[in-house]
């Protein structure tokens, strides 16, 4: 996510050649509104991270009360066997020991109940990350996991598509498997109205020149604008909610020195951004639809 604002040099330089200054001015305030959204996610996530820290040293504090209460049992176990030993068999413990022994054992079950549930909580945490990606990956149906991929990091939503299942090779022009891909991608998108996308087109390093495409910059921004196009005109995506952003061959997750790097290099990258509040709900119905998916089986 930091690197977001490299989106408003790839706007500008696209702006800069094809767009009015109208249109160049709805970009600017666009990218001003993903700024505005990072700060929010930014201070969100510091909150959630400060949160944990909280919750993280409320265990630990319970953890060395619950051994503190334990060494205290251990204690009066001792004091209470010696009563024993004097008295012979008989038990002699007085009603106010035998309160207090009482009192303590339930006080260590409360408190290791409260770490229990602590400990639940952070393993939920986990679980419902997960839980959403297989929810949103169940949406795009039977897709192979080599050509799309889902994640989500810090409440943003990533789904990655191969340039092979979009484009023919080094053009903006679609697949004939294309609209069937974007089809499915655009009912997660119109399942939540609500929520900004940012569509980025991403190239290997190969330079490339042909007419009316100058270079990577150039092709990415052009792929990333057809994709919208599509999602808007056949799907009837809301275009309000959709940027399209040209990311070149800046932003690689292999190395170009392979053919293999080089094909995971050329993507397109569909970015879903919603509110705290709707990533919540989110992880909610992705818990939902794992939970009917296990009684279905």
């Amino acid at each position: 996510m930091k690197q977001l604002p490299l989106l408003a040099v790839a706007l500008l330089m696209v702006s800069s050649a094809c767009v009015s200054k109208k249109k160049y001015t709805a970009i600017q305030l666009s990218n001003q509104t993903l700024n505005n959204k990072l700060d929010e996610a930014n201070r969100a996530l510091a909150e959630c991270n400060a949160a944990k820290a909280s919750m993280d040293g409320t265990i630990r504090s319970l953890q060395t009360s619950n051994d503190h209460l334990k060494d205290q049992v251990a204690e009066m176990s001792v004091t209470n066997q010696a009563l024993l030993q004097n008295v012979g068999n008989m038990a002699t413990l007085s009603a106010q020991e035998a309160a207090n022994l009482e009192k303590s054992l339930e006080s260590i079950k409360e408190k290791d109940l409260q770490i229990r549930r602590m400990q639940d909580a952070l393993d939920k945490k986990d679980s419902v990350t997960l839980a959403l990606v297989v929810s949103l990956k169940s949406s795009l149906g039977n897709l192979n996991d080599t050509d799309v991929t889902v994640n989500v990091e810090k409440s943003v939503v990533f789904i990655e598509l191969s340039d092979k299942m979009l484009f023919k090779s080094g053009s903006a022009e679609l697949s004939p498997r294309a609209k069937e891909v974007l089809g499915k991608v655009a009912t997660v998108l119109n399942d939540k109205p609500d929520q900004e996308v940012l569509v980025e087109g991403h190239t290997d390093n190969v330079p490339i020149s042909r007419e009316c495409i100058k270079d990577n910059w150039d092709l990415s921004a052009s792929r990333a604008i057809t994709i919208t196009r599509v999602l808007q005109n056949d799907y009837k995506v809301d275009p309000a909610r959709i940027t399209a952003a040209g990311r070149s061959e800046y932003v690689p997750k292999a190395s170009n020195d392979t053919p293999e790097g080089r094909s995971i290099n050329r993507r397109i990258r569909i970015v879903i951004l919603p509110k705290m509040d709707q990533f919540y709900n989110m992880i909610e119905d992705g818990l939902k639809k794992a939970t009917e998916a296990e009684e279905g089986q």
